[in-house]
């Protein structure tokens, strides 16, 4: 029976000692990946000094006022072509405006005339509507000076006007 006592007594003894290797093994392999963890940390924090010196002396480098200076005169300028681009599309869009809208009033006067005239409008042939229509022209045609007067004053107006914008553009 003392025998079995004593054996008894050492079973009991090496599990314990089995479940305090296995917590040591635990703890081990804690200690093991906080150390891991404290290494990525102290390299990550190297990497951060590094870069932290890189960017000092690519703000050195850099010269802030200046590039705020060439930032504010590039703006500038990009202003301007966006004037002049504008002042150039205007220009294009007015002059296939006219083409356009010489069509667009044929097209009016023609649906005037058969809401007023009715069928008799619509029965007349499309040639004499247009002599009709190119007589008024003719009229006109014969007080151009007048009329290249008053145009060249419109472009003197156009011409002030986009004075005007380029001058504050540059301002």
């Amino acid at each position: 029976m003392g025998s079995a006592k004593a054996l008894a007594k050492e079973l009991v003894r090496s599990k314990k000692t089995i479940n305090r290797l296995y917590e040591n093994k635990a703890q081990l392999n804690s200690i093991s990946m906080h150390l891991g963890e404290s290494v990525a940390i102290a390299r990550t924090v190297g990497h951060l000094s590094k870069s932290a010196e890189v960017m000092k002396l690519v703000n050195n480098l850099m010269k802030a006022p200046e590039m705020a200076v060439t930032m504010q005169e590039f703006s500038k300028e990009m202003t301007k072509a966006g004037v002049i681009e504008e002042i150039v599309y205007d220009a294009v869009d007015s002059a296939l405006d006219s083409e356009d809208i010489e069509d667009e009033i044929e097209e009016e006067v023609d649906k005037v005339l058969t809401e007023i005239a009715g069928e008799t409008a619509a029965e007349l042939p499309e040639a004499i509507r247009k002599q009709k229509l190119k007589q008024p022209e003719q009229r006109v045609g014969a007080s151009g000076g007048e009329e290249a007067i008053v145009e060249g004053v419109d472009d003197e107006e156009e011409m002030e006007e986009i004075r005007a914008r380029l001058a504050k553009v540059r301002s």
